[in-house]
């Protein structure tokens, strides 16, 4: 879909969306008047940005959505201006796939970037500067993340330890080891007094992030886990493992609270809303399920992709999910019915990766199509 022409309409108040769709120009119109907050604005691609000469790992806005980042297999990140499309700097240095990115939200100022050449790099979001480049693993980079406080960058590794970088001096804080597989997944709490890690040996391990130390480890999943969250007030952890569960643990105890079951294939990605009320799901198997955080009930199925989903996010707001699949769309769901709202369509490959802007009124698509998508 593109937009071609939008109208306004003073009276009564309206407006017209002239898009063109499968070669064939189409007309939408929005009564102003009779919006409710379950009537939505349809998506339309802003742009199709040819972001990189390589498919795409990842995606991911600042906290203000004014920017976002792209990472490829071209050993490149990018940094894009998402009002107007434009290129503000692209991150060059790494020797290979730059797999895992992210800002220092909320300050936004930061980026860090992490590659299959073993290291992570540290740079100005603001000039493309690189301050540091972090060395001392020993494999391949998958998964990094800023702790809210943006003193510390965490990295994940394929040689099963995870490490603490210090973001103003640039040295290696501390080596969080005690896997025995690759870690392929880490997020801090809201606090940032703790890290949970998440790797194919079947575990979770919680740690201490002042003294570097084991605080629990949390055992029961049956395969790889392939991603661990915290929720916004520290008390809960949710994994997603391969096993075709999700489990979702007291984080003091380190006790398992529930398995979320239902799905009949992998389970390739798990989130918390804002809140940490709601927990959504992705999974192999093609659908989405969205289960509360309180009783641990599944609220609705989310299902009409056509092949695995990889990526489920919620929106700000929590009424909304966008799902990412192999079937070369996103989708948008309506988190109170399981309705498809949305079926993001252009892209010409696998969407990996998505995600909201803060306000929720933008998302981005990351492809294996070389692109990245803009959608409003």
């Amino acid at each position: 879909m593109r937009l071609k022409r939008l109208h306004i309409r003073y009276y009564p108040p309206g407006i017209f969306l002239d898009y063109e769709k499968g070669g064939q120009l189409r007309t939408k119109s929005i009564d102003l008047l009779n919006l409710t907050p379950d009537v939505h604005l349809l998506c339309l691609p802003l742009q199709a940005l040819q972001a990189h000469i390589l498919p795409l790992t990842n995606v991911a806005f600042n906290k203000s959505g004014s920017s976002f980042i792209t990472g490829s297999y071209d050993r490149t990140c990018k940094i894009w201006d998402t009002a107007s499309g434009e290129e503000l700097h692209t991150l060059e240095g790494h020797r290979n796939v730059v797999y895992a990115i992210a800002f220092n939200n909320p300050y936004g100022d930061k980026v860090a970037t992490g590659s299959f050449d073993k290291t992570c790099k540290l740079w100005s979001a603001e000039t493309g500067k690189c301050f540091y480049t972090f060395r001392g693993h020993t494999a391949e980079i998958v998964c990094l993340a800023f702790n809210p406080q943006s003193t510390l960058v965490a990295t994940g590794s394929m040689d099963t330890t995870a490490k603490l970088w210090d973001v103003e001096s640039g040295k290696e804080v501390s080596t969080l080891a005690g896997h025995f597989a690759e870690i392929i997944s880490l997020s801090f709490n809201t606090m940032g007094d703790h890290l949970v890690t998440g790797s194919f040996d079947h575990t979770a391990i919680l740690w201490d992030v002042s003294s570097g130390s084991k605080v629990q480890i949390l055992t029961g999943h049956r395969g790889e886990i392939s991603c661990v969250q915290f929720n916004w007030d520290c008390s809960l952890i949710v994994t997603a493992s391969l096993d075709k569960t999700c489990k979702v643990w007291d984080a003091d105890s380190g006790q398992c609270l529930a398995t979320l079951l239902g799905h009949n294939d992998e389970v390739l990605d798990v989130c918390f809303n804002y809140t940490g009320q709601l927990i959504a799901t992705a999974s192999a198997d093609g659908s989405s399920r969205v289960f509360s955080a309180e009783t641990f009930q599944c609220l609705c199925q989310l299902e009409g992709h056509n092949g695995e989903i990889s990526k489920v996010c919620f929106n700000p707001q929590g009424s909304r999910v966008l799902t990412a699949s192999v079937d070369k769309t996103a989708r948008v769901w309506c988190v109170n019915t399981g309705v498809c709202l949305q079926v993001l369509e252009g892209h010409s490959d696998e969407i990996f990766s998505c995600a909201f802007n803060y306000e929720g009124d933008t998302i981005i698509t990351g492809s294996k199509d070389n692109t990245c998508r803009i959608w409003h």
